[in-house]
């Protein structure tokens, strides 16, 4: 074997990379469970320790040091359906945006257009300007959209010259920005939310997926998440202006304290003068500085904390004077806070004794990020202007706001304002410029994002912003500046909430299956391949630890479809294991020693392994592009395990049988039980092809009857609405629960499904999900729990929720369509390139369509009469293009030894048909063998998997058979039917003999 210490260093590398990927995930468990102890069963007590501990080293390799935090980001993660949480896809009205844009036009040619371009989005993948642009053509041939467009907001950008296509690039440029400045709004609520590790990211097409962990309170996030954007303008005080009633307010929370701790019976009103003369504000601050300077400052950090409770929470705003005296800073920030001490700041500062010493028109508000690494925020002091308390000016004055640089190029922000705004901004501005050059906040949604200090007084409604910035940071300051003025509203088209428990019973069912199925095949291999079946265990033992090992790397999230990956790996990562074995065992009985059987098993086993886990790769990749959600997990889980398993069964294997052999140890590829297994099978798959044709074309027809008279479960996935899964303290018929239901759905009765028990059932509906007003989801809770109130005395409580609006349940639809097609398109040209003739290409597409005729046929049929769901969705499409890969994989190895035979073993006295059943016959031992792991595990999955994937599993299981079935029964004699038709392409041999 060349290259062998190559091949162990990579390998020692990998694992190496690979532990150290992995510690971070178990460092992470070792103080959450440090926390959970620590907190008793308090939620509140776990989070605030786990905070005070974000930005301390946690773990130290020697070479680095990590944080809590650091290490939480390099975990492996969990998703939503293992630990409980809420997930949901928003999209931007673009449409409200282009009607913005237009001034709400009333122009007739112009809201039929839109209203058209938002019927055909629904079906439609092209994005919403284009459809926009094709409907107002029809509908307004000769119309001018500059006569729309050309307003007073935007004609620094459009005017009455302006061609329809200019203004349409000027929409599509907008929507682009209206799409970041949502996803930034939405990205900084999140964080305002106090989610820990929340996940955001665009998805396209105008969408952003929200994973939220932990969300126990769907309604509050939907109020959250779909808000209107809040953009303001105040004005602010100055430091030093109240710095005086901050520190009367330390001295009420001190003494607040005091009487609580003497436990008296009321706690008496605190008075403290507002005069508190700046000589006193000057001892404290410079007390404060020189007892944090001592050495030992535990006790009297403690004492001072007793004192200054509020200043132990919130550092005040001071500098370091000429003097070396600290004295208070300038501008709008008061004190600074670190995020963990903000909510007990915010508690202090709410006191009714507390707020009593400030002025009537002051408040106080966060920053809306960090001012550095230590999750320390500012905390700013604004004016309300006049007797109502708001802003001094609201952000809908806003006409456009763009990043731009200075004369001596330094990044700023160019804002501009209408003319009500203008006049208005021109009294702010002269003011705070009056005022020894006040700062003026610019807050949205309740956070501080800045606040410049105004030099002079700004006339004509156009401004800049400058300062120490960053040119993304500029384009930021931009898009939150547009947001008052160009509302795109983000609505929510898909949710689904998995509480906790559930996500609990998940990982044990994940974990469950993934062990009973490791167990079951480490067993096989060993009894039917000997020592050798123990190397091979051996090596797919460390494939499943270089996987967990990669996922963790890439940041790859483990969702439960992830784990089903994970199982269907185990079986099928010995099928490279078992092609080498066979051909080990051949070359054995060929009389080769068992060095030269081994080198000879491995260099012909190459060309069948890597044709059959390319065309695997490939369906995984389609289906990860195609697919979203938790079934991306699947897809991740599956195309990484190819990788990993390849490299184990290659090379850690033959680094296993190059020490034994190196010590002259006996290395055995069978038991005397099993030695003659499949071995001189002489069956003649050619002669009895009609019959089995018939056979499958009897299933599919029998399929293509039901799928008419029956028709399928659709998922909420392709069809939209919504799924409950709801758990009940006893034992329900699905009958009672629907007859309970019905009324409170207007006599429209959802569908109930047993789901694992019958104590848990799926109940699915597509009641009102055409109705996008708000409150409507809350409305359909509220039904729903009405309807499950009259289970005559049984109680039951939603555990899990899914809501897919028809737009995405629709682009779903297409997307699964499109994946099929692909992948079928993919194969046919991947096998004509590797095998050169389009017949083989033509079998394998053959037999790639019958395996979904015939599970799609086989759904049908059986719906209904199984006793769990069989729904046609994400899933669904999933297993599919899984078991065209692995129906492929048995195909391409038949192909590869056909290919072999053709070159080799075609004589005179032999017919293609001869050839043809000489390597069925002689790959029949990997083909049975192969498919009884991957069904061993797949029946494990089944059984142990839990309800949610018993469907999933199922059509893999039946994919499986049926895909074995076609790559002996349908590929290879349809390629024969199709070469016998053209004779002269028996020119391989001259002398070649026709199919009989």
């Amino acid at each position: 074997m060349q290259g062998k210490g190559a091949i162990r260093f990579v390998a020692i590398a990998l694992a190496l990379a690979c532990l150290y990927h992995i510690s971070f995930t178990w460092v992470v468990s070792k103080v959450e469970k440090n926390a959970k102890e620590y907190a008793h069963g308090d939620p509140a007590k776990e989070r605030i320790y786990l905070d005070s501990i974000a930005t301390e080293p946690v773990y130290n390799l020697g070479f680095a040091k990590f944080t809590y935090k650091d290490c939480k980001e390099k975990q492996l993660n969990l998703g939503l359906d293992l630990k409980g949480g809420m997930n949901v896809t928003m999209e931007i009205s673009l449409a409200d945006l282009i009607r913005s844009m237009s001034g709400n036009s009333t122009d007739a040619n112009f809201n039929k257009a839109l209203n058209l371009a938002k019927e055909r989005s629904a079906t439609s993948q092209k994005d919403f300007v284009t459809l926009f642009g094709q409907a107002y053509k029809e509908v307004a041939p000769n119309g001018r959209l500059a006569e729309i467009f050309a307003t007073q907001e935007n004609k620094d950008r459009i005017n009455f010259n302006s061609s329809n296509e200019d203004v349409l690039k000027v929409l599509t440029k907008e929507s682009a920005s209206a799409f970041d400045r949502s996803f930034n709004i939405l990205r900084t609520r999140i964080d305002k939310f106090g989610v820990t590790q929340p996940n955001i990211q665009k998805i396209g097409n105008g969408r952003i997926l929200i994973e939220l962990p932990g969300v126990d309170d769907p309604e509050r996030v939907r109020k959250l998440l779909q808000g209107s954007a809040k953009l303001e303008f105040w004005e602010t005080y100055d430091n030093q202006e109240v710095f005086g009633a901050i520190d009367a307010a330390n001295k009420v929370i001190a003494a607040r304290l005091a009487l609580t701790e003497k436990t008296a019976p009321a706690v008496a009103k605190t008075e403290i003068a507002k005069d508190t003369t700046k000589k006193s504000e000057l001892a404290l601050l410079n007390k404060m500085k020189s007892d944090s300077g001592k050495k030992d400052t535990s006790a009297a950090q403690t004492m001072l904390a007793k004192q200054n409770p509020l200043f132990a929470v919130l550092i005040p705003n001071t500098v370091q004077g000429q003097n070396g005296q600290q004295m208070l800073g300038r501008g709008s920030v008061v004190g600074y806070a670190a995020l963990k001490d903000t909510a007990k700041v915010n508690e202090y500062l709410a006191m009714p004794e507390v707020r009593a010493n400030f002025p009537t028109n002051l408040r106080l508000v966060w920053s809306v990020k960090a001012i550095n690494d230590k999750n320390i925020f500012a905390l700013h002091a604004l004016k309300a202007s006049g007797r109502d308390g708001k802003a001094a000016l609201g952000g809908d004055v806003i006409s456009n706001a763009r990043a731009d640089f200075s004369q001596d190029g330094k990044p700023e922000v160019v804002m501009n304002m209408n003319a009500d705004g203008a006049k208005a901004w021109r009294r702010i501005t002269a003011e705070a410029a009056a005022a020894n050059n006040r700062a003026v906040a610019i807050v949205l949604d309740d956070a501080v994002y800045t606040a410049p200090n105004v030099q002079n007084e700004i006339s004509g409604g156009v401004s800049s912003i400058s300062g120490n910035f960053k040119p993304e940071e500029t384009q930021d300051m931009a898009n939150i500046l547009k947001a008052g003025k160009l509302p795109a509203p983000a609505k929510i088209i898909q949710e689904s909430t998995v509480g906790p428990t559930l996500g609990v019973e998940a990982i044990n069912s994940g974990l469950l299956s993934c062990l009973a199925g490791l167990v079951v095949i480490l067993i096989f291999m060993a009894i039917y391949y000997n020592n050798a079946g123990i190397t091979a265990d051996i090596a797919l033992i460390v494939s499943l630890f270089f996987m967990i090992g990669v996922l963790a790397s890439f940041g790859a999230v483990l969702t439960l479809p992830g784990i089903a990956g994970i199982v269907l790996n185990i079986g099928m990562a010995v099928d490279a294991n078992v092609l080498i074995y066979e051909r080990i065992k051949e070359e054995l009985d060929h009389g080769k020693s068992l060095r030269m059987a081994i080198s000879d098993g491995f260099k012909h086993a190459y060309s069948a392994i890597i044709d059959a886990n390319v065309t695997i790769l490939l369906l995984g990749i389609i289906l990860y592009v195609f697919s979203s959600g938790l079934v991306q997990g699947f897809a991740t889980t599956l195309v990484i395990g190819i990788f990993t398993s390849l490299f184990c069964a290659i090379f850690i294997t033959r680094l296993i049988f190059e020490a034994q052999l190196a010590k002259n140890k006996l290395i055995k590829f069978q038991h005397n039980f099993s030695r003659n297994w499949f071995k001189d099978v002489n069956y003649d798959f050619v002669a009895k092809r009609k019959i089995f044709y018939a056979i499958s074309g009897l299933i599919i027809l029998a399929g293509a009857i039901s799928i008419v008279t029956k028709g399928f479960d659709l998922g909420v996935d392709f069809k939209g609405g919504r799924t409950y899964i709801v758990q009940f303290d006893k034992g329900v018929k699905v009958a009672d629960v629907s007859k309970a239901l019905a009324p409170s759905f207007d006599n429209e009765a959802p569908t109930v499904q047993t789901l694992g028990g019958s104590s848990q059932v799926k109940i699915t509906t597509a009641y009102k999900i055409e109705d996008q007003s708000n409150g409507i989801d809350k409305f359909v809770d509220g039904k729903l729990h009405e309807g499950l109130s009259k289970m005559n005395g049984i109680k039951g409580h939603v555990v899990a929720t899914e809501i897919v609006g028809p737009t995405i349940a629709n682009d779903m639809r297409n997307s699964s369509i499109i994946a099929i097609v692909l992948g079928i398109l993919v194969v046919f040209v991947y096998i004509v390139i590797r095998f050169r003739r389009w017949q083989f290409g033509i079998g394998a597409v053959v037999a790639l369509a019958h395996d979904v005729l015939v599970l799609l046929a086989l759904f049908s049929l059986l719906r209904g009469i199984l006793p769990f769901s069989l729904d046609i969705d994400q899933a669904f499409v999933a297993a599919i293009l899984t078991v065209m890969g692995y129906s492929m994989n048995d195909t391409v190895v038949v192909f590869d030894r056909v290919r072999e035979y053709m070159g080799t073993h075609y004589a005179k006295n032999q017919s293609l048909s001869d050839v043809i059943n000489k390597a069925l016959n002689s790959t029949l031992n990997r083909t049975m063998v192969t498919g009884l792991c991957t069904m061993l595990v797949l029946i494990v999955l089944f059984i142990f998997g839990g309800a949610t994937l018993r469907g999933f599993s199922f059509a893999l299981l039946v994919g499986v058979v049926f895909g074995t079935y076609s790559s002996l029964f349908v590929a290879t004699p349809i390629v024969v039917d199709m070469i016998s038709k053209d004779d002269h392409l028996l020119a391989d041999k001259k002398d070649a003999v026709l199919v009989k």
